[in-house]
């Protein structure tokens, strides 16, 4: 699988971090610690299967034309995951301009093969991931852990590509 992903600039990838540390060392299996090289702060635009490089340099031309873009985080969501766990996360409020660069991602990506339905216009959920998979008791200490969680405005100002078979990030754009 192929992933289109934002990245945060330094100041809000900054931020995102203080929180899954805040819940690594409240004892929350955050994302604090995932030992993958490439890993950081992200917003996941689309998934499907592999794409041609033609396909994928174009949908970096259009990333680096819409980059930086500020954004809101606001609110925890919860996702199932496998089992009774669940996956905590910021919402990112969709804005106008966030909608209109996911359509155009996934104009760009009509003929990309296996799109991942859950990141389809129309049924995703924008949002910075906060922890890996937990067990209920975990979500709740996560909760307690984190409060009333404060909004927060921050920018993505790059965009990347990850291939989940060959486990590299590719850089998208300028």
């Amino acid at each position: 699988m192929r992933t289109i992903e934002l990245t945060c600039d330094p100041a809000f990838d900054r931020a995102v971090r203080t929180v899954w540390r805040r819940l690594a060392d409240g004892g929350v299996d955050s994302l604090a610690d995932n030992p993958h090289p490439g890993h950081r702060p992200h917003l996941t635009l689309a998934v499907c299967g592999p794409l041609a490089p033609d396909r994928l340099a174009a949908v970096g031309e259009l990333l680096s034309g819409a980059l930086p873009l500020e954004v809101r985080l606001s609110g925890l969501l919860s996702f199932g995951a496998r089992s009774r766990r669940r996956v905590l996360a910021w919402g990112v409020v969709p804005g106008p301009a966030l909608i209109d660069l996911h359509r155009e991602v996934w104009r760009l990506l009509a003929v990309a093969p296996d799109p991942s339905p859950l990141y389809l216009p129309g049924r995703w959920m924008p949002h910075l991931g906060l922890t890996r998979r937990v067990e209920p008791d975990g979500l709740a200490l996560a909760h307690r852990l984190l409060g009333r969680h404060p909004d927060l405005t921050g920018v993505f100002d790059a965009a990347r590509s990850f291939d989940t078979d060959s486990q590299l990030v590719d850089r998208l754009g300028g």
